[in-house]
């Protein structure tokens, strides 16, 4: 059943909407296809059934002692999932939280993430009090990177072997966006 509370947002081409079970057949097309996820930090999924678990979790963000909200994103002219983002791991009292997103490979080199998340982080920091988005990033993960660059995302440093899939471990760059340091990027 639907949350009525859940945050839907708007940008020009999407609409940034509560996840479903329903959208599980979506998820286990993104989430199954390795060589795309390779960066994303967990194996791929292997089932349908694993995808139905996957958007419980999203949508279970929400009722968490930390909160998140994980937003499913659809194309305002042809509905239907082409990816997700999300920002999870509240802690209240320190104002921060971690950024997390995904786009199917029929949906990336389109600017669709950028357009989310130029609509998502000021929502966290309006609605979440938030000073502080970290992101982790696999160095090899160029697009990623770029992008949150041009958001104004800063390198940190690097954590070593702070991720496990693929059954190796992996070092992640942690990189950060503070609320004063936020402003609406100039498009490329």
């Amino acid at each position: 059943m639907p949350d009525p509370d859940f945050p839907t947002l708007q940008t020009p081409r999407l609409v940034l909407r509560e996840i479903t079970e329903a959208d599980a057949p979506a998820l286990f097309a993104i989430h199954s296809d390795a060589s795309h996820m390779q960066w994303y930090g967990s194996d791929p999924l292997k089932d349908l059934d694993g995808a139905v678990g996957l958007a419980r979790l999203f949508a279970g963000w929400r009722q968490l002692a930390n909160p998140g909200t994980r937003w499913g994103l659809e194309r305002r002219a042809a509905p239907g999932l082409i990816g997700t983002c999300g920002l999870f791991a509240w802690h209240r009292n320190w104002k921060k939280c971690a950024l997390g997103y995904e786009l199917s490979a029929e949906a990336t080199g389109h600017g669709y993430m950028r357009e989310a998340l130029e609509t998502v982080i000021p929502w966290g920091l309006d609605r979440m009090g938030l000073n502080r988005v970290e992101a982790q990033v696999h160095e090899c993960n160029g697009a990623s990177l770029a992008l949150l660059q041009s958001l104004g995302f800063v390198h940190e440093g690097r954590l070593r072997q702070v991720a496990y899939w693929s059954s190796q471990h992996h070092d992640l760059l942690q990189l950060s966006l503070l609320a004063s340091e936020w402003r609406l990027p100039q498009r490329p």
